[in-house]
């Protein structure tokens, strides 16, 4: 009787352990990101600087526990042409997955796009951490997306 009591115990909290850590990995370190805070913007081609870029229906996402964690979708106003002769273009864009809660955020998607040059990605900030650039890819329509994303001095 006791080696099925003590299965059943290792099992229970095999189960809880579990349980605790996917909600922590899910859901326990993200924190909501207002438009303001993100400071969204795009680096120039002509100066090489940071630019503020006008958006709208800001939704952003953020945790302290990794500079990979930022993802955003937003819309703006600008048109695609006027982009790319403005902007740098980020080379080998690779969105990164977000929560399934985070709903606006389809990292797939978005990838798909972007494969198919359906839309543009750009440098939004190099190094806004240790070896982190943020990347921002907008669709024809306006509608455009954040993540933070390895360069090339950490992803090789």
């Amino acid at each position: 009787m006791s080696g099925k009591l003590a299965g059943a115990f290792i099992v229970i909290v095999s189960l809880i352990a579990g349980i605790v850590m996917y909600w922590t990995q899910t859901y326990a370190y993200y924190d909501e990101v207002s438009a303001d805070s993100a400071d969204m913007t795009m680096v120039s081609i002509a100066t090489g600087q940071p630019e503020p870029v006008l958006i709208s229906g800001f939704e952003g996402i953020d945790a302290d526990s990794s500079p990979l964690k930022f993802r955003a979708c937003f819309t703006t106003q600008m048109s695609p042409p006027a982009l790319t002769e403005t902007y740098e273009i980020y080379p080998n864009p690779t969105p990164l997955t977000a929560p399934d809660w985070f709903g606006c955020f389809d990292a797939a998607r978005i990838g798909e796009a972007l494969e198919r040059g359906e839309a543009l990605a750009f440098v939004s900030a190099r190094e806004i951490h240790n070896g982190v650039d943020r990347v921002i890819a907008v669709f024809p329509d306006g509608r455009a997306f954040a993540w933070h994303q390895l360069n090339e001095t950490l992803s090789e």
